[in-house]
């Protein structure tokens, strides 16, 4: 089954406990874009007050993060030092941690960091087990994958042309990137995060994703869950329809 992830890029914790109360009950898992205004053009809580009081509290264990008992995050690290941010978004309780090959520049690079990463906090070197994801960027060629797939926990696409922004157009080119790695390597999840929404949802299903992350179309949507359900009868039927093209 195709997993739907909801995507938030919170300007203030007030909004994050808004939209994670919106989703509570409804999707099991949310995406928090964490971003510094450096990879992104802007920045997201915590980064836009520093120290933002909130999260200082949410460090020092004096809170928990907000509806953590009901939720599990995937944190997105939209930043120019992964290194800088990865023990606090562990620490505050991280599932999966999604960074940028583009926070790298090289694939050297990237492969030191997502070694030491599973080292310390993934499934196979530690009691942590926290997923690492990879995200490139639609001008990333899909090559850059090759030496680091086998190393990483899943890969997510970014499906718009400016990162860090909810409401950007969806770039259709991405289905090619997406098909491209399906064929190359068959097994490994595949996320696509920009953009998604009801009427590109059947194309990315036959491309090969195994998640969708949305954002506007589900927090501007009248009723979440209408919406969460009309995508997962997207989902049901296109799976359904593949089904048979197999048989």
């Amino acid at each position: 089954m195709v997993e739907i992830i909801p995507a938030i890029i919170p300007k203030t914790f007030s909004e994050l406990n808004q939209k994670l109360e919106m989703v509570a009950g409804i999707l099991p898992l949310v995406q928090v874009d964490i971003m510094d205004g450096t990879l992104t053009k802007e920045k997201s809580w915590p980064n836009i007050t520093n120290p933002d009081p909130d999260f200082v509290k949410i460090m020092r264990e004096e809170e928990g993060f907000p509806f953590w008992e009901e939720l599990e995050f995937e944190f997105h690290l939209m930043v120019s030092d992964p290194n800088q941010y990865i023990q606090q978004w562990i620490s505050a309780g991280a599932k999966r941690i999604v960074v940028h090959y583009e926070s790298f520049g090289s694939v050297e690079k990237a492969l030191s960091f997502i070694t030491v990463f599973q080292d310390q906090f993934g499934a196979n070197g530690s009691l942590i087990g926290t997923e690492l994801g990879l995200a490139v960027n639609m001008d990333t060629e899909v090559s850059v994958l090759d030496s680091l797939i086998e190393h990483v926990d899943y890969v997510q696409f970014m499906s718009i042309d400016h990162d860090g922004r909810q409401g950007e157009p969806f770039n259709e080119g991405v289905l090619d990137k997406i098909t491209a790695l399906r064929k190359k390597f068959p097994d490994v999840p595949i996320s696509v995060d920009g953009g998604v929404n009801l009427e590109n949802a059947p194309k990315l299903i036959e491309s090969g994703v195994d998640r969708l992350v949305v954002g506007s179309a589900l927090f501007d949507s009248d009723y979440i869950n209408i919406c969460h359900q009309r995508l997962i009868k997207i989902i049901q039927q296109k799976q359904f329809r593949l089904l048979c093209v197999v048989l």
